[in-house]
């Protein structure tokens, strides 16, 4: 080998060992980060533990009644609560989505549009009132407040947990047991001095625990991954979260859980409500038409072949143009909401009344209404031009159901 190959074979040889040194450096460098973000993450959870211990379990009641002053949670808690949600949901087998998908999800579930990179790293779903944009730091209680968080770092939705409620903290950090051996003092809104149980004096804790656990799973399961085998679950488990996503949020896209909601409005002695979940304002007061809700209804329908399912769309109407319990509608609101029932409900009646059982009503929602419109400030020639007006909303049966209707008489159906 000449000395110019030599040469050139150890400057080959230092640039690998630099190339391989570089590498080291920066997989290190790589890993004591990894190692210091899990440190950071290690530290909240205990630290946040700890102040909760301290405080005890009873937020807001004493034994008398008497009320207590409410402590609010800070950001640091919610932090904690959502870290330890983030780590369950990844232990459970959690796929982390991308930040569109996340902003899509969020989007058509609770009708929120989020920016990932704004400065609050939470935002608030208040359950009680879709379109309130406050940010509430008190913890669940049916009464006052009731909603739940979206974390836009972790991409994950859970409600607010105190760290006891979501972890078997005896276990994981038993050097904090001795905390819970002192009493714990606070006063009422009286001034009453009322002591406050411990965390693991709680009644069922660890069953409680289970269920958070469960529901964690579940819910961001279903939304963010799209796994259909927690359905079930949910609506034997999770009712009430469901009844806020589809009536409150207007998420009609499961029909599981439109099938649920839909059964107890035909079994309920107001079966005409169920308008009230096809229809509803959005936040900017305009007209929200559920689609999914009138397909499902249609599917209950079909597999019961009961038309005593679809009487309440009938008895809607009636309520709708003849009283003044929905004139928060507009009178157009009114006629395309009338529309879309009829789409539905006359379609079916034309096709099936002669040859199935339970179509009692001799009209179905236009015929009745072409044969006595005098009830209703909205007379017939009137409807039936907006309709038109409109290209019968695209509805593809319209046309024919208003011709159909148009074919009444005192007898009832033309055909």
């Amino acid at each position: 080998m000449n000395i110019k190959s030599k040469i050139r074979l150890t400057i080959y040889s230092l640039l690998i060992m630099s190339s391989l040194s570089c590498q080291e450096k920066k997989s290190s460098s790589e890993n004591n980060q990894k190692a210091i973000i899990s440190m950071n993450d290690d530290t909240i959870i205990p630290k946040v533990l700890k102040k909760q211990l301290q405080e005890g379990a009873s937020q807001s009641i004493d034994e008398a009644g008497a009320e207590l002053v409410k402590i609010p949670f800070d950001i640091e808690e919610l932090d904690a609560s959502a870290e330890t949600v983030q780590k369950i949901l990844f232990s459970n087998g959690f796929k982390e989505i991308s930040n569109n998908e996340f902003i899509d999800k969020i989007k058509t579930v609770f009708g929120r549009i989020i920016g990932i990179n704004s400065s609050n790293p939470f935002l608030y779903v208040n359950y009680f009132d879709k379109c309130d944009r406050s940010f509430v730091t008190y913890s669940n209680n049916s009464v006052d407040y009731e909603g739940g968080y979206i974390d836009k770092k972790r991409k994950l939705f859970t409600d607010f947990y105190y760290l006891p409620e979501i972890i078997d903290y005896q276990k994981e950090y038993p050097t904090l047991s001795d905390i819970e051996s002192s009493k714990i003092i606070r006063k009422s809104s009286s001034q009453v001095d009322v002591e406050i149980p411990h965390w693991k004096d709680v009644v069922n804790l660890k069953e409680q625990r289970k269920v958070n656990n469960q529901r964690i799973i579940a819910r961001n399961m279903y939304l963010f991954n799209d796994n259909k085998t927690y359905i079930i679950w949910l609506v034997t488990h999770d009712k009430n979260f469901i009844k806020l996503l589809v009536k409150n949020f207007g998420y009609d896209k499961e029909p599981k859980f439109n099938e649920m909601l839909i059964n107890e409005y035909i079994q309920s002695k107001d079966q005409y409500k169920i308008g009230e979940l096809i229809f509803a304002k959005n936040c900017n007061k305009e007209l929200e038409i559920r689609d999914g809700i009138l397909q499902s209804l249609t599917d209950t329908y079909q597999k019961s072949s009961n038309p005593k399912d679809l009487y309440g769309l009938m008895e809607f109407v009636s309520k709708l143009l003849q009283t003044d319990e929905y004139n928060n509608y507009s009178e157009n609101e009114k006629i395309k909401m009338v529309a879309y029932l009829a789409n539905t409900y006359d379609f079916l009646f034309k096709k099936n009344h002669r040859n199935q059982d339970g179509w009692d009503l001799r009209w179905n929602i236009l015929g009745a209404y072409f044969e006595d419109d005098s009830r209703s400030e909205i007379k017939w020639p009137k409807l039936k031009g907006e309709m038109q007006k409109n290209n019968y909303y695209n509805l593809p049966n319209l046309k024919e159901v208003i011709s159909y209707a148009e074919g009444f008489d005192s007898v009832g159906a033309p055909d």
